[in-house]
């Protein structure tokens, strides 16, 4: 297990050494931060060291003057009792003070959790130091509005947080918001988000709209699959990395976690202290127990208050994404005479993926993806088939009910071998893949795309006619699914004697 030892002065502490996961986005080469923290110092408020860092990659921008968050957003996977509320409220606050005209939507699930905020939001801004930059009005000589569902903070210049519910529709319709922020995005459905987001289309901010997703891991019966995927998005970029530690640069969007060490005891304070870097210097002990004492079992506390992922105990999956990690050879290639190609596509066929499996020299077994077809072009993606088939002298395989069966007829027109894989050999294949993962006889090139495929599958769910499945209907498994029709055809149909290949002849897209 990764340690984080706290020094004398916990405030001192980087970002690096409080948090277990930092996935940044590509091309950061400046931040507004500073610009935030220095308005945040004006009106009275000071920033540990590693809030400091989580400020600056935060409001990240690219060379071009855009955040570098703008399109994957941030995500804060930490436990209550963090200080990650605080944190941005003021980075909110700062900029509606500096920009005018800016538009920010606070969301929560529950009325009172985004009630609590608010108030929190208005003795803030109610403070002498910053109650000038309001707009002038009835209420304590603001005109910051506190019914229900129409809880509101202008300032002068135009900017203003509108506050509400995302269970009472709150958001909908809305156009021309520029900062979105998500709390309890633990109880975040996916509809919501199509409600909320294109809000954020017509954002005239200068540096793009920005999206805040913050909560603790979900509960079993939560509808925790937007903040679950923006996870296990960003931790397929970790590649075995090691838990705290430098950032991993990913795509597009920010993930911090901050988090206990899996399976530890609930009750063990430098486990407590690892979680929350806000302990004890500014989140009293008290505190802590209180929370502990009114939170219901060890499960509950392990999420809420620790931040363990129930995924990081036991997620059910069939392969681990650790243990396939370890398995990455980026020159990993087949070179014998038994090649198989699998072709399986996503649910609304907008992506087709031709995946290889064949053995190595040293007799392992390789796997890899040897074409993504990343937009629906029926003409390229025959084009290729032909190519491979041609090629590595093969059929193409698809996993039975494949979604890429629509273009079985195009593919056969073309003079390809079009093979449909039945269920019994397929999910033969699986449990050999997962078998050669657990022994270790299999490697991969650790492409990303492959990657986010393990991650993307689950354990089979009833009615389900293969023991893979997708974690959520936004997981692309197309990658592993293909590979097991791969394998299916390797094992049960006789060896095509082939000439040796170059793996590298057509180019990942």
């Amino acid at each position: 297990m990764a340690t984080n030892p706290a020094p004398a002065d916990p405030s001192t502490r980087p970002l690096s050494e409080v948090a277990r996961h930092i996935v940044i986005p590509s091309g950061i080469v400046d931040t507004l931060w500073f610009e935030g923290e220095e308005r945040c110092r004006k009106i009275g408020d000071e920033f540990d060291v590693w809030q400091d860092g989580l400020g600056q990659l935060t409001l990240g921008l690219r060379e071009d003057g855009t955040f570098a968050a703008t399109v994957g957003g941030v995500t804060f996977s930490i436990p209550r009792q963090v200080a990650k509320t605080f944190l941005v409220m003021r980075i909110v606050v700062a900029l509606c003070t500096k920009y005018p005209g800016l538009t920010v939507t606070w969301t929560a699930h529950r009325l009172r959790t985004v009630t609590y905020t608010f108030q929190n939001v208005k003795a803030m801004v109610l403070r002498p130091s910053v109650r000038g930059y309001l707009l002038a009005g009835s209420n304590e000589g603001t005109a910051i509005r506190e019914a229900n569902g129409e809880q509101e903070i202008p300032f002068a210049n135009g900017s203003r947080i509108l506050f509400g519910a995302r269970e009472q529709g709150f958001g909908r319709g809305f156009d021309e918001v520029d900062i979105e922020v998500f709390d309890e995005a633990q109880i975040m459905t996916m509809k919501a988000l199509e409600d909320m987001v294109p809000a954020t289309n017509q954002s005239k901010f200068p540096f793009g709209a920005l999206l805040f997703y913050m909560g603790t891991p979900p509960r079993p019966s939560d509808p925790g699959e937007v903040l679950a995927d923006r996870r296990r998005e960003a931790l397929t970029h970790k590649a075995g990395a090691p838990d705290f530690g430098p950032p991993v640069v990913g795509d597009d969007g920010l993930y911090v976690e901050c988090s206990a060490d899996p399976g530890c005891d609930p009750d063990d304070r430098e486990q407590w202290a690892k979680a929350n870097p806000s302990y004890p210097h500014r989140t009293p002990l008290r505190s802590m127990l209180r929370l502990r004492k009114n939170l219901q079992g060890d499960a509950s506390w392990l999420r809420e208050a620790l931040g363990v992922w129930d995924a990081d105990v036991s997620d059910g999956a069939p392969i681990s994404a650790e243990r396939w990690a370890q398995l990455t050879d980026g020159e990993s290639m087949a070179t014998d005479e038994s090649v198989a190609l699998g072709l399986d596509a996503p649910l609304d066929r907008s992506s087709a993926c031709f995946t290889i499996y064949g053995r190595r020299a040293d007799g392992l077994r390789h796997l890899a993806i040897r074409h993504w077809v990343k937009t629906a072009d029926l003409g390229n993606l025959v084009a290729v088939a032909k190519q491979l088939c041609d090629g590595h002298k093969v059929s193409l395989h698809l996993p039975p009910k494949s979604p890429a069966l629509a273009w079985r007829e195009d593919l056969a027109a073309a003079g390809i071998e079009v093979l449909e894989v039945k269920v019994g050999p397929f999910i033969e294949a699986q449990q050999v893949i997962e078998q050669a993962v657990a022994d270790g006889t299999l490697r991969h090139r650790g492409q990303v795309d492959m990657s986010a495929a393990v991650a993307g599958l689950a354990a089979r769910v009833a009615g389900d006619s293969s023991p893979w499945s997708r974690r959520s209907s936004s997981a692309n498994v197309a990658p592993m699914f293909a590979a097991a029709a791969a394998v299916a055809a390797a094992t049960q149909t006789p060896v095509r004697r082939t000439s040796a290949y170059e793996e590298d002849g057509l180019t990942v897209v």
